[in-house]
């Protein structure tokens, strides 16, 4: 998938805290100043040839809905990091985590307990 601006991310977190939108609704969610609606109009067809968001006509008026689930969307987006900053190495990134103390010890030897008991069920 294409990757998303700062910007396209915030109107995803709104489709899936909100559900389906139609743009007006994405102006009012929007903290002041408040975008033009065609901003965020433009924004979203975006975000709907990006492949992010389809849309339900009623009328000339849209309703966008994501396509694109947070949980999916976080999993690449890790994904891609890994791949690019440390050489696809799941363990240089949680080693990295772990040099940055960002995870203590504790916390890693408590997730590898939780996955051996997934592992094992």
């Amino acid at each position: 998938m294409e990757k998303l601006t700062p910007r396209e991310e915030e109107l995803m977190r709104c489709f899936w805290e909100h559900g389906p939108l139609f743009v007006r609704e994405l102006v009012d969610l929007s903290p002041e100043p408040k975008p033009h609606f065609n901003t965020l109009s433009t924004m979203v067809r975006t975000l709907e040839s990006k492949g992010y968001v389809g849309h339900k006509a009623y009328g000339a008026t849209y309703q966008y809905f994501p396509l694109v689930g947070e949980a999916e969307f976080s999993r690449r987006t890790l994904g891609g990091v890994i791949r690019k900053y440390f050489e696809n190495s799941y363990l240089g990134a949680v080693s990295a985590l772990v040099e940055e103390e960002k995870i203590s010890v504790e916390e890693l030897r408590g997730l590898i307990e939780r996955i051996d008991r997934q592992n094992h069920e």
